[in-house]
């Protein structure tokens, strides 16, 4: 039997002992698992061996735990071969440093403290040392003089301290699960039967896909014209009006249909989006008022409708060409600073990929994309949005109605998201087939059917882990760039197979 010897703490380097550490909490802790091994489950979840100061209680903590993947006890019997040629270990005096950390018994009551202890100084010292490199970075100037994506830099590194540990909240018990499914229900229940998640603005999307849910990554898929980014500015706006609408009512944010938004447009400036959502909710002809050729009226209709958006929960970065990491990055500190709730992307395919030669193998790049807006919805527990071109191969079929194989670089595309929307106007086409007015019976039967399809749109459900698939009328009224639902009685085109 060893015997007991007097413990012995490792003497921190100069410049680690200005650092926050506690190194006899480390050698107290590591005893108390030696001691009983069954602790090791209580702190595995938060403590990594890279939280210990001390290099070798770290790798003392790592052997201990592969130990118990084997099933074996982590004694300083077991331990001691696997430390003996270890150069920190035999400055210690060898293997028996091991026994003297088992020597005071009482480190078994106040073992978790120790864990928590360890683990909030590690992320002290992990704070110190972004912050010493945001000071370097930003005194060199050597380099390219460039400070905004050195703030992105540091904002992603903070984010990565802020989020250290979070494994052990990942995890949740069954019982912790069926509660968020029952409020999930409950708020269907209460929104009338159809709406789980956040609403899209339109009753009949919301009764085909249940609204926008958690953690999904939703694609927005149509062909240039088909009104695409008005839909995506339809809802972003609708969802943001009703966390107003529910706040006025004193429904509590957790438990509203609507939820703070942010719109990323790599395409539009923030300007032109104002401007869409104005003209919708002031009835005035968007192009009218991008020109200026509006009446009084019509001004202080836009006037009023400004003044009642001031304080709309909807946020615009405009900023073109971001990276998937920039934007995930700008993400995360809008959760953190506004509580966003849903993130609208516009367009997938203007997003640029961390490898510098993106461009050579763009397919490698969108899934890195896609797989990235996945990622960011499951961290921030949020719907992602995200619209997408579709390839000119529905330009030549006969049928324009999009399918799952139109999606520019499908694949990834198609196997990352949660739901595939297409949206799809054959009012559209239809005007792309006028015939000569000459052909007087052909130009009758072609004015008959342009009358009948006048405003009509689709939402095309081709993809739905959580229900079915099929296509949602809907009316488009491109004056004001809005989607609404159809009213009862018009036409409906024959819907997709479900």
């Amino acid at each position: 039997m060893l015997s007991p010897l007097p413990l012995r703490v490792i003497e921190p380097a100069a410049d680690a002992a200005t650092l926050p550490q506690n190194l006899e909490a480390e050698a107290a802790l590591l005893g108390a698992l030696m001691i009983d091994n069954r602790l090791v489950e209580d702190v595995m979840m938060r403590l990594a061996s890279h939280h210990f100061a001390e290099p070798l209680h770290g790798r003392i903590y790592d052997a201990i735990l592969r130990l118990g993947d084997r099933k074996m006890a982590a004694t300083p019997v077991t331990l001691k071969p696997l430390f003996e040629a270890d150069p920190a270990m035999i400055e210690m005096g060898g293997p028996a440093y091991l026994a003297s950390l088992t020597q005071h018994s009482g480190a078994l009551i106040a073992a978790r403290d120790f864990a928590q202890q360890i683990y909030d100084l590690a992320l002290l010292r992990e704070l110190i040392r972004v912050g010493r490199e945001m000071a370097v970075s930003a005194a060199d100037t050597s380099t390219d003089v460039a400070p905004l994506a050195q703030i992105e830099t540091a904002e992603m590194a903070l984010y990565k301290v802020a989020e250290a540990g979070e494994v052990a909240g990942a995890v949740k018990t069954f019982g912790q699960a069926t509660r968020e499914a029952i409020e999930m229900a409950d708020r269907a229940m209460k929104s009338g039967g159809h709406l789980s998640g956040y609403t899209t603005g339109l009753n009949a999307l919301n009764a085909k896909i249940g609204g926008l849910h958690k953690s999904d990554l939703v694609i927005l898929a149509g062909r240039p014209a088909m009104g695409k980014t008005a839909l995506a500015t339809n809802i972003a706006f609708a969802c943001a009006q009703r966390l107003v609408q529910d706040a006025a009512h004193g429904i509590e944010p957790g438990k509203s249909s609507g939820t703070a938004v942010v719109f990323f447009s790599l395409e539009m400036s923030s300007d032109q989006l104002a401007t869409r959502v104005l003209a919708e909710q002031s009835g005035v002809n968007s192009e009218s008022l991008r020109m200026g050729k509006i009446s009084q009226d019509e001004f202080n209709r836009l006037a009023r409708a400004a003044g009642d958006l001031t304080n709309l929960p909807l946020f615009i970065d405009d900023t073109p060409a971001l990276s998937i990491a920039a934007l995930r990055t700008r993400a995360r500190r809008l959760k953190r600073q506004r509580d966003i709730g849903l993130i609208v992307v516009d367009y997938l395919q203007l997003l640029q990929g961390s490898a510098k030669n993106g461009a050579e193998n763009r397919v490698q790049e969108i899934s890195e994309i896609t797989r990235g807006l996945k990622t960011l919805a499951k961290e921030l527990q949020v719907p992602v949005l995200a619209l997408s071109q579709l390839s000119r191969a529905v330009e030549a079929r006969e049928d324009k109605r999009p399918q799952l194989s139109d999606l520019r670089e499908s694949g990834t595309i198609e196997q990352d998201a949660d739901i595939v929307l297409f949206v799809y106007r054959e009012e559209y086409y239809h005007a792309l087939k006028q015939p000569d007015p000459e052909e007087a019976d052909k130009h009758l039967k072609w004015r008959e059917k342009a009358e009948k399809i006048f405003g009509l749109a689709e939402v095309i459900v081709a993809k739905q882990r959580h229900g079915s698939t099929g296509s949602v009328p809907l009316t488009f009224h491109k004056s004001i760039t809005k989607f609404a639902d159809r009213a009862e009685g018009e036409y409906m085109p024959e819907e997709i197979g479900e």
